[in-house]
């Protein structure tokens, strides 16, 4: 079985990528698999600089091929924030505190004010430099207030409205066919084959 590293310790994201390569009978590890921890400085200005500032900085610690991305929430009412700073918008990776703070920003902003998009850049970078990119991006809305307990991040305040559903409120299977992760997967799975088995 061949390997590829995800460049995450975050589990919710590492169990999407397992399902998403399960057919391609590919193991996935993740930065939480080895002992030496790999220093990551994302002082990218995009979120494609970053996804390759993360791949880059994997596949020299592992020398194994790796999928980095860099995702973000964009919301049209406050000039794209958080975007490329979305997982520490409020500290360091605190889901509580970012939305607590994204609702604080959005008070008084009326509901079809409140379009936005979640963007996902995926980079696949072997040792030997060849490198694969995807985008997604999936519209909707800024709620009033959490619902659902399914996903991650942001997941309990971006509303779907041709699903009449929270992103939290989706089952996994139901998110990775609608999510941007999920669209940046497929986008790059249709030249992942032949980036794959290139030598």
């Amino acid at each position: 079985m061949k390997q590829i590293v995800v460049a995450t310790k975050n589990p919710n994201k590492a169990r999407e990528y397992r399902e998403l390569f399960a057919p391609w009978q590919i193991e996935v590890k993740t930065l939480a698999d080895f002992d030496r921890p790999i220093e990551i400085e994302e002082n990218g200005t995009t979120f494609e600089e970053n996804a390759l500032i993360k791949a880059q900085a994997v596949v020299t610690a592992t020398q194994l091929p790796v999928v980095a991305d860099d995702s973000g929430l964009v919301v049209d009412a406050l000039d794209g924030a958080p975007g490329i700073h979305s997982a520490r918008y409020a500290g360091d990776h605190d889901d509580d505190a970012n939305n607590d703070k994204l609702l604080a920003n959005l008070v008084g902003v009326s509901m079809d004010q409140r379009t936005a998009h979640f963007h996902t850049t995926l980079v696949a970078l072997k040792p030997n430099g060849q490198k694969l990119v995807a985008n997604g991006d999936v519209n909707g809305l800024i709620l009033t207030q959490r619902r659902g307990e399914n996903g991650f991040g942001y997941d309990p305040l971006f509303f779907l409205p041709k699903l009449n559903s929270a992103m939290a409120e989706l089952t996994d299977e139901q998110k990775n066919s609608v999510s941007h992760r999920g669209r940046a997967m497929r986008q790059m799975m249709t030249q992942f084959e032949s980036w794959w088995t290139e030598e």
